[in-house]
């Protein structure tokens, strides 16, 4: 069961592509931290050096600062196509907070942030990216593009998607994801944002609907969002507590202690069989703690990035 999230207005969207850029800059600048130690805020304009490769465009500069090596990136090499799928149920819009900010974000708050982030990033690559946004609709579609233009046409549909109110909207993902795979005829690196909570009944129709999106090769990447302490964990105080699933509206009443075993080895089997399924299909599977920074993404994206280039 999902508490039910109630969300304000977020002001916090209100300027999304600067604070896109804020979160970006933060990434770089801490990106010593990361597998990705050694990349510069120039990083679009490099790609790691593969032994067999012609030395001819090796950064010797850059060599001598970072003691690896990369060779220089130019426009025609790093044309890539993106779309974006953004699941906007209302569980998405849980845990319940009062006023989103960065330390305090709900699962579509992260997508959302996280989703125009990675535009910033595909922008300064010169890549083409589209969107999808969809919950028991199909709410939005836009495709690949590379213009300034299109890219503040999907910050705006994003910003429009974060200040929602999340409503009671159910979850269709594998209707949705069979419509999306449909629409994408020219090979893509195609990420996921979602917390993978449907009817139980619909398990093999979503395991089937995410082979049918690396049709025509697409590489694809789930990052499955969670807020880990109480989905995962299930960690609540041991009082009497009323849990209310957000798109069915059933309730149960109930002491967290007397489920919380049943319910961690439940969700761990779960996980385990969508992570399972993804490898069969080699789909990058990626487990996102919303409590957590955005370094987790973005060292995803950029490793199958690189990949599918």
């Amino acid at each position: 069961m999902i508490l039910k999230s109630e969300l304000n207005k977020a002001p916090l969207f209100d300027n999304l592509q600067l604070l896109a850029r804020q979160v970006v800059e933060g990434y770089i600048s801490g990106i010593h931290k990361s597998p990705f130690h050694g990349y510069s805020a120039e990083f679009a304009e490099h790609k790691i050096y593969n032994p067999g490769e012609s030395t001819k465009h090796i950064d010797w500069k850059l060599f001598a600062r970072t003691d690896k090596l990369y060779t220089k990136r130019y426009e025609e090499e790093t044309n890539l196509r993106c779309h974006l799928i953004l699941d906007n149920s209302a569980s998405m819009y849980y845990p319940q907070v009062p006023r989103l900010d960065l330390d305090h974000l709900n699962k579509m708050g992260f997508a959302v942030l996280a989703a125009a982030a990675l535009m910033e990033l595909l922008k300064k690559q010169r890549d083409a990216v589209g969107l999808s946004v969809f919950s028991d609709t199909y709410a939005y579609y836009a495709g690949e593009k590379g213009s300034e233009r299109h890219y503040q046409m999907l910050l705006a549909a994003l910003s429009e998607v974060g200040q929602s109110q999340g409503d009671s909207r159910k979850t269709e993902l594998p209707t949705y994801l069979h419509q999306i795979a449909e629409k994408l005829k020219r090979r893509s690196l195609v990420a996921l944002f979602t917390d993978m909570f449907q009817d139980n009944a619909q398990d093999e129709e979503l395991f089937e609907a995410l082979r049918h999106l690396k049709y025509n090769k697409h590489d694809v990447i789930l990052f499955h969002l969670t807020d880990k302490a109480t989905e995962i964990a299930f960690d609540f105080e041991n009082s009497p507590r009323r849990f209310t699933d957000v798109e069915s509206g059933a309730t149960i009443d109930l002491f967290p202690e007397q489920v919380r075993r049943q319910y961690q080895e439940h969700m761990a089997a779960y996980i385990e069989e969508l992570k399972q399924v993804c490898a069969k299909y080699q789909i990058k599977y990626s487990g996102v703690d919303i409590a957590q920074p955005f370094a987790r993404v973005f060292n995803t994206f950029l490793v199958e990035r690189q990949r599918f280039t």
